[in-house]
Parts: C-alpha cells; sequence; structure tokens
C-alpha cells in the first residue's frame, strides 16, 4: 500500500522508518538549540538585556542565530 503524502509516495512499511528518523532530527535539534540558546544567554544576559534594557539589536542577532541553525538542521534532516 502506497501513501501519497506532501508529494512524496512512500510504503507503508517505510513509513514508520520516515517518522522515527524525523523524532529522532527534532530531538537532536531542539537540543542543539537549547544549549545554543544557553550559551547565547550566558554571553549576552538574553533576559535583561532585551527586556530591561530594550537591546533591540541583540533580539536580531539572536533571531539570526536561530534561523541560521534552524535551516542548518533542515539541511540535515533532507540530507542536502
Amino acid at each position: 500500500m502506497l501513501i501519497k503524502t506532501f508529494g512524496l509516495i512512500v510504503k507503508m512499511d517505510q513509513l514508520l522508518e520516515v517518522l522515527v528518523t524525523t523524532l529522532i532530527f527534532v530531538f537532536i535539534g531542539l537540543v542543539i538549540f537549547s544549549i545554543a540558546y544557553a550559551i547565547l544567554s550566558r554571553i549576552f544576559h538574553i533576559h535583561k538585556e532585551i527586556e530591561e534594557d530594550h537591546n533591540t539589536a541583540l533580539g536580531i542577532v539572536i533571531g539570526s542565530i536561530m534561523i541560521g541553525l534552524a535551516l542548518i538542521i533542515s539541511s540535515a534532516i533532507q540530507g542536502s
């Protein structure tokens, strides 16, 4: 039996393997995000700088770093 999802055709017996692999990459991505946020938080004192000092530039830098990490993780998942 074939299942068509998001333009991809996956056999039913391969679906479990694909789901498990995706969940593993999601978990690894969340761990990497957490580690990156912890490191950035120690370096820049994010909460103080953004909430108290209204440092917009730091918010943009942190957001850019997180988007960059997301692109790297998504490329790793897709195998590009």
